[in-house]
Formats: C-alpha cells, structure tokens, sequence
C-alpha cells in the first residue's frame, strides 16, 4: 500500500511507519515535528527508499494538498494530535487547532482527492482516524468500553479527539468519504517521549529522582504495547471494513501504583540501586483536574473480525521498555538535557 502517515514521527505513528516499511508499503510522514516529534524515532527506516517524510502542519491547507496530489496514497493513517491530558489543561487552544481544525482541514483536502479518483483507486481508499478510549469517559469499577459506548470525554484533550472522531464520521456520512475509526488504550513502549507515566518514571528511576504518582495512584489504565497497537492499525488499513468503528486495548488493566511499582520490581532486578529497592523514590502528589477513574478496552471486534491480538503481556511489554530506554540513551538524552527535564504540567485546571 502507499500509506500517507500524518503524525509519523511521533510515538504510535513512528511505529507505525517502522511496521509498514518493514512489511512492504510505501509511506509518506507529514508530521510538524512538535516537541513529542523526533526523526530519531525514524531512523531505523529513514534510509529505506520506501520512505518519505514531509515537514508539514495538517493545518497548512495548500501543504496537505500537495502531499496528495504528489504522494498519490492509498490510505490514509491519521495520528498527529497533540495529545498529552496536562498539557491540554495549561494550554488547550492548541489541542483546538490541531486535534479539530487540523482533522477538519486533513479530512476536507482527503475527500477533494478522494473525489477525484477513478475506479479500483475510488473504491479501496480509505480514512483512518485514529482515536482514543479517553473520548469514552471515565468506567466505574466493573465493566468496559465498546464501540458503541457514547462519548463522554472530560478533558480538553479527550474532547478535541472526540470532536475529531465527530468529523470523521461527518464526512462519512455527508460526503461518502470512505472513514474508518479506532480506539486504542494507553500504549506504552520504545521511543514514548518522556512526559507520559511508563517512561517518565523508568528516567526518573535512574536518574535518582522521585517518582511522582497523582493521587493515590488508584487509576486504571489498559496497557497496550505500541508495536501491538501499530500491527492492530496496518490491520484494520488492509482489512477494516468502511464505516466500523475497532477498539483496540491490551487486555492489560492495572492501576497507576501498581506500574510504577513493578518498573521499580524490574530496575532492582536489571539495573539495583544502590540503597534499597526503586521502590523507595515513590513520591504521591496532588492529583490532576478531572482525571478519569478508569478505562478499560473491549477489544474483542478486533480478535474476532480481523484476527488480531498483541503479541505482549503487560509484564513481557514493560520489561522490552525499560531494557529499550536502558539501552537507548542517546534517543532521551537529547530530550531530558533541555528540551523536557520531566517537569510537572496540568496544574492550572
């Protein structure tokens, strides 16, 4: 396939376009390269002459235009987004302008394309708009989300996906474009820029500092190993049926508290502190505005109409991660020395 990637230097869309290169496809990046942006999450494919990449906004009308019409995809994989919850907090107009107005300007430009094809070409493109289980709201105890679930997002950031997602289908149905939709859970995994949970509290960890646990770190995630999730989306590019909406999870529920304590369980194991158990550096803090009790991923769509399950378990997945960032500290080095030294946002909700 020719698979136009936007968002694919981030952290789910560079393992995406690893995974397409290494299974054939032609691909094309356009990512702005925002902070969480990072070639060196490419490298690994940016010699491959099936490889192009695009310095672009999806904002940038006249630039998404040119990237079809020079480009020629097939599919479209859609994952720029800003997407961190504590920085749509601090700052939620830019979550408006890329996560809505971008998809709105991206979605406008595709169904121009789209329109404009013939035959086989017309027939198999496809959308994905590629969302996330945060638009769902928050679960109580029991109970999971699926793909009928309604929309109940309670952050900035959830309800500028959950708008986008609203586009999406929109032109589905208004204009015939040919979408499809997914929802993931928490990924986790290499090259995860070192803002969110896992990776956040792997640095801090061997860097000495604390580990900094919202609340009393009682929420629950479904985790999601990055590379299961960029198989489950080159999936549903190949096979998804137009119109369908996937869930995509891990089938991984754990709290926040119990991560965090089993990345200290693997540090004393690979790398011992010396003083005592990682354990010890475990800092709870002042929960965040709004954070969501529980998410939870009914992915059973997925395993049973396009024959997909990740390949990790939460325990095979998290130990592969910290082995990567252990061996890797080139890649967040360059990050925590200036860039983002793992200080806290979100709190101005």
């Amino acid at each position: 396939m020719r698979l136009l990637v936007t968002g694919g230097a981030g952290f789910i869309g560079s393992a995406v376009v690893r995974g397409a290169i290494g299974e054939g496809d032609d691909v094309l990046v356009l990512d702005k390269l925002t902070y969480a942006g990072n070639l060196a999450s490419l490298a690994p494919v940016a010699g491959s002459p099936r490889y192009a990449f695009l310095h672009a906004d999806i904002g940038d009308r006249s630039a998404v235009k040119a990237a079809f019409e020079r480009f020629r995809p097939e599919t479209v994989l859609h994952l720029a987004a800003e997407s961190h919850v504590d920085r749509s907090i601090d700052g939620p107009a830019a979550f408006i302008e890329t996560n809505v107005v971008g998809t709105f300007v991206l979605l406008s430009e595709a169904l121009a394309y789209w329109r404009e094809l013939t035959g086989e070409a017309r027939d198999t493109f496809r959308f994905l708009q590629i969302s996330t289980d945060e638009v769902f709201g928050s679960l109580g105890a029991e109970g999971l989300f699926h793909e009928d679930s309604p929309y109940r997002p309670n952050s900035p950031y959830s309800a500028s996906k959950a708008s986008a997602d609203h586009l999406a289908r929109a032109w589905r149905e208004t204009y015939g474009l040919p979408t499809i939709l997914t929802n993931c859970s928490n990924n986790y995994g290499p090259y995860h820029f070192p803002e969110k949970l896992i990776p956040l509290a792997i640095l801090n960890a061997v860097e000495g500092k604390r580990l900094p646990v919202y609340g009393r770190g009682e929420n629950v995630r479904d985790w999601l190993y990055v590379e299961d999730h960029a198989t489950a989306l080159l999936t549903v590019a190949r096979r998804g049926v137009v119109g369908q909406s996937y869930n995509i999870g891990g089938r991984s529920e754990r709290r926040n508290i119990e991560v965090v304590q089993t990345i200290c369980d693997i540090l004393d194991e690979i790398r011992p502190r010396v003083g005592g158990s990682y354990r010890g550096q475990i800092a709870f803090v002042a929960d965040r505005p709004g954070h969501d009790l529980r998410y939870a991923i009914d992915s059973a769509k997925m395993e049973r109409e396009l024959d997909w399950r990740p390949r990790e378990t939460f325990e095979t997945g998290l130990r592969k991660t910290i082995q990567w960032y252990l061996d890797n500290p080139d890649w967040w080095g360059a990050i925590r020395s200036g860039q983002y030294r793992g200080e806290r946002v979100g709190l101005s909700g």
